[in-house]
């Protein structure tokens, strides 16, 4: 990389040079590497390389890393530029401009169902009064609510004015797209949020392949940005829904015209409080927004992992959705093409749900079993539960196992002991106790991924489990720690 920063004395301008460097250091965004966190191991690793070097090409790399980097990076490569600055080294005329822009305008362009923002931040290079804008350009980020409001996409444009002109002609005439101005404030809000959702572990990050490159630049620029707004706009987020909100909007939704022709009530109540769930606690508390995305989503990738549906519920989902897309769009106003392209979406999914929606008892687990291990109607949490309580059926010792309930403290350590035999140290007990807990909750969601590794490698049940009891015995309380430890298990170490 040191080497390839000679090409940086070639630029003509800081932003060709900061687009240069935030492509280079995007390289390992995303990316883990054992023995620490990838910024502190290769983005310091690289500052402190470059400062050896005492090169023009490294100090230059050093300027913009000083402003692209993270906050420890800036702080040692500032301090090495200025070292190097003072002892002669040259420098290109422009380095002195890196990072010195100012916020021009803030645009975003959204659709009627409320899926995804195209968020426009404009910048140019600072000008003194009375002069022309330098160097204009824009950030275009696109922040996606179907994937927990994320960021995922990222690009940068010198045509800003082609560019606007570009998404206000697409806005216009369109029902199902708006564009408008917001506030510099807004929209930083709006992208730090996007980003930081956009950080969360993810293997991999699910983005464009080009978001990488420009995402040291944009963490950059939105600092660029005043701050000043605590919640993301222009995303409209509804208070949480209460319990009591929840249950009254159902009942709203089963005594209107929308829900009048489904014939099982039963099912198409609890199939409508899945369906509100997913909207409040998916969704920023949105379960009134449709869109043929997120139907989609709902039907075909969401329930599938996540919900335990009785066969009633099997056969009643599609069409109590269908009929919630129509009770919400009359409440939201969704334009009728929106409803109508909605509606298609969910026909199409309603016949590949059968085949995306596996029934659990369909792999050889009775349905009181399953009951058992999941009261709270987890899928997603069937296979962790059952390696955690493998034996939750039969006789021992005159115990009927069927009679215990894994989700109760006194039946787990009651379990836990016929695990072992019944001969165990209380001490040592306790700690699968913790290990037990943990798992049967995902708290945190390393420590199932690590016991997958380890079990992918062939390894013993019981020795992966001494594996995750080692790990969190060493560690204590800190929760980022053992999330960080857990993701460094390649494998059992040999003196295991």
């Amino acid at each position: 990389m040191v080497q390839a920063a000679r090409e940086l004395l070639a630029v003509r301008t800081p932003l060709d040079a900061e687009l240069m460097v935030s492509d280079m250091i995007g390289a390992w965004w995303g990316r883990r590497v054992r023995g620490g966190d990838v910024e502190q191991v290769l983005g310091e690793g690289l500052v402190d390389y470059a400062a050896k070097a005492g090169t023009p090409a490294s100090l230059t790399l050093l300027i913009c890393l000083a402003y692209l980097g993270t906050a420890r990076q800036g702080a040692k490569a500032e301090g090495a530029a200025l070292a190097m600055m003072e002892s002669g080294v040259a420098r290109p005329g422009w380095a002195d401009r890196v990072g010195a822009v100012k916020p021009a305008g803030c645009y975003v362009s959204r659709d009627a169902y409320g899926d995804q923002d195209t968020v426009i931040c404009t910048f140019a290079y600072r000008w003194n009064d009375g002069e022309q804008p330098i160097d204009r350009h824009a950030l275009v980020m696109v922040v996606d609510y179907n994937m927990s409001g994320m960021a995922r996409d990222a690009w940068v444009s010198s045509h800003v004015d082609k560019l606007l002109e570009q998404a206000r002609a697409e806005a216009a005439g369109n029902p199902l797209l708006l564009f408008e101005e917001i506030q510099p404030e807004q929209a930083r809000a709006l992208l730090e949020s996007a980003m930081k959702a956009t950080r969360e572990p993810k293997t991999p990050p699910p983005v464009s392949e080009s978001y990488s490159a420009y995402h040291a630049f944009a963490r950059a620029r939105l600092k660029a940005l005043p701050p000043g707004r605590k919640r993301p706009a222009p995303l409209h987020i509804e208070a949480p829904y209460s319990r009591e909100r929840r249950a009254m909007l159902a009942a709203e939704f089963l005594a209107s015209d929308a829900a009048e022709h489904l014939s099982d009530p039963s099912a198409a109540s609890r199939c409508a409080d899945h369906i509100i769930d997913y909207g409040c606690e998916q969704d920023f508390n949105r379960p009134l927004r449709v869109s043929p995305t997120k139907c989609e989503t709902f039907l075909l990738d969401w329930l599938p992992r996540k919900v335990m549906l009785s066969v009633a519920e099997q056969e009643a989902m599609p069409h109590v959705l269908s009929a919630w897309v129509r009770f919400a769009a009359h409440r939201t106003g969704l334009p009728e093409q929106g409803l109508k392209a909605t509606l298609d979406a969910v026909w199409e999914a309603t016949g590949k749900f059968p085949e995306a929606y596996r029934d659990p008892t369909s792999f050889g687990l009775d349905r009181p079993l399953l009951e058992r291990l999941l009261p709270d109607g987890d899928l997603s949490a069937l296979a962790r539960r059952a390696f955690a309580f493998p034996y939750l059926q039969g006789t021992h010792n005159g115990i009927e196992l069927d009679q215990l309930d894994p989700a109760d403290q006194a039946d787990r350590r009651t379990l836990l002991e016929i695990d072992h035999g019944g001969a165990i140290d209380q001490e040592h007990l306790a700690w699968h106790e913790e290990i037990a807990t943990r798992l049967w909750d995902g708290d945190p969601p390393q420590l199932w991924e690590a016991a997958q590794r380890l079990l992918d490698l062939g390894h013993d049940r019981h020795d992966v489990l001494h594996v995750l009891i080692e790990i969190a015995e060493r560690i204590g309380g800190d929760p980022e720690e053992l999330a960080a430890a857990l993701d460094d298990i390649a494998d059992i170490p040999d003196e295991f």
